[in-house]
């Protein structure tokens, strides 16, 4: 094939892309060693339009690798090894390439232009897909919808991000990462990215909650793990200055920032709750706090029968518009598919694994509050366990840190540790188990530090 036919075909029948930018990227790769190693981590093949454009890089990044010099003679044997070389034009055509670079320390510039191009195209490409899809699917039902949006969500998140991360990486690769990883986490440097819960024992043992967790907080009914949940979420936005959303389906959204007040502002949540119950000084104290409440980067979604795609698609435009830092789901039992399924466990399961998924993609923690089942009732001991988890044993695989709630005032009106409860820590993937106690303040619709309290 001419050089002419590889190079000059009519650019308006073609998707969107610049020849000279990639022409530009394919100089400076074969002229510059430390062009060609910044271009390695910022451009994928997939990224580069032109086949013959994709062939010529391809053979860049090998020589690259294997730690061959890179310039128009190496890459030229390599294609002709390939039995490429005619079908990009020949060697003039390499030439052509490096004279079409003034300087190869603009490589970066020239790939940003490069990548810019890849993502338009692969926008367009799935409004395609989408409108074929839409036009001829069989979506019979609400969820069947859903599922669909959440796959174009997906599908858009990927286009919108970067394009050039390698899912996969070797050891010598992964040395330099993990070193700073651990150098960060010994200087304090990767606090930066832990969500502190405000417990401070429960911070001791955990260190925080941390990106790409999945957190799951359990309870019998009554016992408080909603309350904890909303606190974690509250810490964060209004102590931390991190985005937070809760996506509610048995609070709705009044009830949810009631609590906050109530928990912000020391008033009791009864006395809020009903008619004339609260006296000037609370009121003094709410309109105080409320100014901080309002800025705050609270988020929450009470939109009924939430399905896990839902929550995937919602979760996923805010971490994009809002810099998000924590999820919170209230509770795991209540969420639906929309679809039938062979068992509620296996679905529980699904939810589970969908939400650990969602942790890691986000890279943010996510806290997944759900029911215990009336095992802790019905033993002599009636601390909670793993075992007691509702519905599914896939809660436990999943989960990163499985905090049980046990409140020995809700069993023993009697009990010597009234005001207390225990934060069982029974699965801890990252570090030890153990129990922390703090003081319960449900009237506020808080918990605190013992120490504190």
């Amino acid at each position: 094939m001419s050089h002419t036919m590889m190079t000059d075909t009519a650019e308006h029948a073609q998707p969107p892309h610049d020849r000279e930018a990639e022409q530009a990227v394919l100089g400076a790769a074969m002229l510059s060693k430390t062009a060609l190693g910044e271009l390695a981590t910022e451009l994928l093949p997939a990224d580069v339009y032109r086949p013959a454009h994709q062939a010529i890089y391809r053979a860049c990044l090998d020589l690259f690798a294997d730690g061959t010099p890179v310039d128009p003679i190496t890459v030229g044997s390599e294609l002709e090894r390939r039995g490429e070389l005619d079908r990009i034009g020949g060697a003039p055509y390499l030439h052509t390439c490096t004279a079409a670079v003034p300087t190869a320390s603009n490589a970066t510039y020239y790939a940003e232009k490069v990548a810019t191009k890849a993502r338009v195209r692969r926008t367009g490409e799935l409004g395609t897909f989408l409108v074929q899809a839409a036009e001829n699917g069989n979506y019979a039902t609400p969820s069947d919808a859903d599922a669909l949006l959440s796959s174009a969500q997906h599908a858009l998140d990927q286009a919108h991000g970067s394009q050039t991360s390698s899912e996969t990486a070797d050891f010598d690769a992964m040395t330099h990462d993990v070193l700073d990883y651990i150098d960060n986490m010994q200087t304090g440097a990767a606090e930066l990215n832990i969500t502190p819960t405000g417990l401070a024992d429960l911070d001791e043992l955990t260190g925080g909650l941390r990106p790409g967790q999945l957190v799951t907080i359990a309870a019998r009914p009554g016992v408080g793990k909603s309350v904890l949940g909303v606190q974690f979420l509250r810490h964060a936005a209004l102590h931390h200055g991190q985005a937070g959303v809760m996506f509610s389906l048995e609070m709705g959204r009044n009830e949810i920032m009631s609590r906050a007040i109530s928990a912000e502002a020391r008033v009791r949540l009864h006395d809020m709750r009903r008619t004339g119950g609260m006296s000037d000084e609370d009121w003094v104290r709410v309109n105080k706090r409320m100014a901080d409440l309002q800025g705050a980067p609270l988020l929450v979604d009470d939109s009924p029968s939430l399905t896990i795609n839902e929550i995937k698609a919602k979760a996923r435009k805010l971490a994009r518009d809002r810099d998000l830092r924590l999820v919170v789901v209230d509770y795991l039992q209540l969420m639906t598919s929309g679809t039938r399924v062979e068992s509620r466990q296996q679905e529980v399961a699904e939810f589970s694994r969908q939400l650990k998924l969602l942790a890691k993609e986000l890279d943010v923690p996510v806290i997944a509050i759900s029911q215990l089942n009336r095992g802790p009732e019905q033993r002599t001991d009636k601390r909670p366990q793993l075992g007691d988890l509702r519905e599914s044993g896939a809660i436990e695989q999943d989960s990163d840190i499985v905090l049980l709630l046990d409140r020995p005032d809700a069993r023993e009106q009697d009990s010597p540790r009234l005001g207390e409860m225990d934060l069982i820590l029974a699965k801890h993937r990252d570090g030890p188990m153990g129990t922390v106690a703090i003081a319960h303040q449900l009237h506020y619709s808080r918990v605190a530090d013992l120490a504190q309290d």
